[in-house]
């Protein structure tokens, strides 16, 4: 049925296209529009992130010899880089934000939950990664540490291996001033790194009636309530204490107690302080679920090595959050065609494979199928994703 069709377009079919439609009536989107509508916007956006292209010269270099088939690939009567600039510029960024947003949830539904995790809790890590800009082509940006740039913040699903939220905001923003603006669900784990050692901004988390697990920034005031003795020296736990903080601001800002567990690491020779408000798992669980907070370190580099947020195909600030919202709508998309069609290949090796076939007109089923999995032993994935962040 597919053997005539191009690969891109049998990929665009797992693309919920009438909640696009309706996001695009919602923001009034196509408003004015001729022709090069949202649709087509959208499908140049995918492909070029799908296919690696480098910047906007690159991108329609690639495209253009397949001019009598834009039709079929979605991409309209014509595509230069003057309208695609101009929708770079103009477009209601919300369409593709809530577009990617729905993207997310469906990979989440498809993926489903790791049934071997070690609780049954939802786990969510949150992170920023700030993307640098040269200041005099990104005129927008604001300085941070010298520099021009903007910042991707994402709560990461530990357990799917999806991010499920993403923000977008100056590199000069600070991480903790995010966490209010996370839709936090009760009885979930929310970790975070020492950035994010926020009193009043986790006592949020507190009145959610959800859980979090932070490593210390520094040495806090406080008032240790109750000691536990721990006599197993080889898990690494050196203290688990119920403590409550002495400091005026911070004793204001979070007056509850919470657990405090100072956890060594025989590994790497260093010692670390986590706080949680939970008290019911093991002083062992609460660092293992730290460890975890490297996935989304992962996927930020896996964002960044292959898919395109490092050149954009605009230099507004319109233009970078519309590629950005593109490139996590990719990988949500890959995704979704890697649980749809069983497939055991990594999802970097899907998109590798998909990369280069593009525009080649066969099965999707006959090229993905027949691959062969890589390599990949359980051991060295845990290796990778439980190190610390130093």
């Amino acid at each position: 049925m597919n053997k005539g069709r191009y690969v891109f377009s049998q990929l665009c079919d797992f693309l919920p296209t009438d909640h696009f439609k309706w996001l695009v009536k919602k923001y009034e989107g196509n408003k004015y529009v001729k022709s090069f509508t949202c649709w087509n916007h959208l499908m140049v956006l995918l492909f070029g992130q799908l296919s690696n292209r480098e910047g906007l010269r690159d991108l329609i270099v690639t495209i253009t010899p397949f001019k009598s088939a834009f039709h079929h690939l979605g991409f309209g009567k014509n595509v230069s880089r003057s309208n695609l600039s101009k929708a770079n510029e103009i477009r209601e960024v919300k369409i593709f934000q809530e577009f990617a947003d729905k993207m997310v949830s469906i990979a989440r539904e498809k993926r489903g939950v790791a049934k071997d995790f070690f609780i049954s809790n939802n786990v969510y890590a949150f992170d920023s990664s700030t993307i640098s800009l040269c200041l005099s082509v990104y005129w927008w940006t604001k300085l941070h540490h010298g520099k021009g740039g903007v910042k991707l913040h994402e709560l990461y699903d530990v357990k799917t291996d999806i991010p499920t939220f993403s923000v977008i905001t100056d590199a000069s923003v600070h991480d903790s001033q995010v966490m209010e603006l996370i839709p936090y669900e009760k009885e979930s784990f929310y970790i975070f790194d020492r950035a994010y050692m926020a009193t009043k901004k986790l006592y949020i988390i507190e009145g959610a009636e959800a859980y979090f697990v932070v490593r210390e920034k520094h040495k806090m005031s406080l008032e240790v309530i109750e000691d536990k003795e721990y006599n197993n020296p080889s898990s690494g736990i050196m203290a688990d204490q119920i403590i409550r903080f002495k400091g005026h601001k911070t004793k204001k800002q979070y007056p509850n107690k919470l657990r405090r567990v100072v956890f060594y690491d025989y590994d790497d020779n260093r010692t670390f302080v986590f706080y949680t408000n939970n008290f019911e798992v093991t002083a062992e669980q609460v660092a293992l679920l730290y460890k975890y907070r490297w996935r989304v370190e992962l996927f930020f580099k896996w964002l960044k090595q292959h898919l395109r947020i490092k050149e954009f195909y605009g230099t507004s600030e319109n233009a970078v959050k519309i590629q950005i919202y593109a490139a996590i709508i990719a990988y949500s998309l890959v995704v979704i065609v890697q649980e749809c069609m069983g497939l055991k290949l990594q999802t970097y090796d899907v998109l590798r494979i998909l990369s280069t076939a593009l525009l080649t007109k066969m099965p999707l089923c006959d090229l993905l199928i027949e691959q062969k999995e890589e390599e990949f032993t359980e051991g060295k994935y845990q290796q990778l994703c439980l190190i610390f962040d130093r």
